[in-house]
């Protein structure tokens, strides 16, 4: 199994982000989610992204039929982690609290996401000595 590059640009994103919504899908398919979006993408240029990702792992394709069918290799978690882990890493120096603050202060968490918040700090606490 080849490794994962999970270094995507916005517009690769943009495509596995089609594609974790809903596969196996051709390229046709991606394209048409991708312009219901109101992206205004040539053909060639979706098939050239996912050559890209199926180049660096993200993707697999199967050509059984007619056309290509591709489907995510990486999960949404795995592309995520990376990224928030870069972010750390490049704007936090790799300390996720300044991040967690930040993102508290700024008023960017719903109540929702703020009480399970609550929820994890409570619980981490309740398992130290």
């Amino acid at each position: 199994m080849p490794r994962h590059d999970l270094e995507l640009g916005d517009a690769e994103l943009g495509v596995m982000r089609v594609l974790w919504e809903r596969s196996p899908l051709t390229v046709r398919e991606v394209l048409d989610r991708l312009n219901d979006q109101g992206r205004d993408l040539a053909y060639t240029t979706v098939q050239t992204f996912l050559t890209r990702l199926e180049r660096k792992g993200c993707v697999t394709s199967d050509k059984s039929g007619s056309a290509f069918v591709y489907r995510p290799r990486v999960s949404r978690d795995q592309v995520t982690r990376r990224r928030v882990g870069d972010l750390l890493d490049e704007l936090f120096d790799g300390a996720a609290g300044p991040m967690v603050l930040h993102l508290v202060e700024s008023g960017r968490l719903s109540d929702e996401e703020l009480s399970q918040l609550r929820r994890l700090i409570r619980d981490l606490d309740s398992r130290r000595p």
